[in-house]
């Protein structure tokens, strides 16, 4: 069943400066959340698509930390590049399909892989 709800996170950047990577979604789907899927990240990956991680990745530690967090209206494809390595579910079951679902930043991976995102200068 589709919601009409989702959480907005107040704060949270819409996209990557001075690009169209988009990080929020306006409105719920009337159809259903997208599913968050793990998506491969491959060696040759465009300098512009790491950048855009790396800066959701800083989005994500500046607002949320290492506390647990809603979906709400996060965008699926951009956490779907995370998923399952930085972004992990904070919930057993999970519903990756759900506006509601719970994460949590993988914190040591998370560093490892983005560690420009946790310095407190950093800027995308």
């Amino acid at each position: 069943m589709a919601l009409d709800y989702m959480l907005k996170h107040r704060g949270f950047p819409g996209r990557l400066p001075g690009t169209d990577f988009q990080f929020t979604l306006r409105r719920a789907n009337p159809k259903g959340a997208t599913p968050i899927i793990r998506r491969e990240r491959h060696a040759d990956r465009k300098p512009a698509d790491k950048k855009a991680d790396s800066g959701f990745m800083a989005a994500l530690w500046t607002q949320f930390k290492d506390e647990s967090f809603e979906r709400g209206n996060l965008d699926a494809g951009r956490l779907s590049w995370l998923f399952g390595r930085e972004v992990i579910p904070a919930e057993d079951p999970f519903d990756p399909q759900s506006y509601e679902s719970m994460l949590k930043i993988d914190v040591p991976r998370a560093r490892a892989a983005f560690p420009e995102a946790f310095d407190e200068e950093y800027s995308a």
